[in-house]
């Protein structure tokens, strides 16, 4: 199995904090997510559908969710 090198978000929380997004680099263009209070659940996708979905983040796109 393949190691996949986490990496927090720099908008976290800070050093052992566990609300922290993360973010790793797979296999080929795959790309993993993980909430670090639940590190089971991996959402995977390909670079091209994350870089979209965080434009959309960026945008607003999703804010009438909350």
């Amino acid at each position: 199995m393949f190691h996949l090198s986490w990496q927090k978000s720099s908008y976290s929380e800070g050093e052992g904090s566990n609300n922290c997004l993360e973010l790793a680099s797979g296999v080929g263009d795959l790309r993993h997510l993980r909430e670090s209070d639940d590190p089971d659940v991996v959402v995977t996708t390909d670079a091209a559908k994350l870089r979209a979905f965080i434009l959309g983040v960026k945008a607003g796109e999703f804010d009438h969710f909350i």
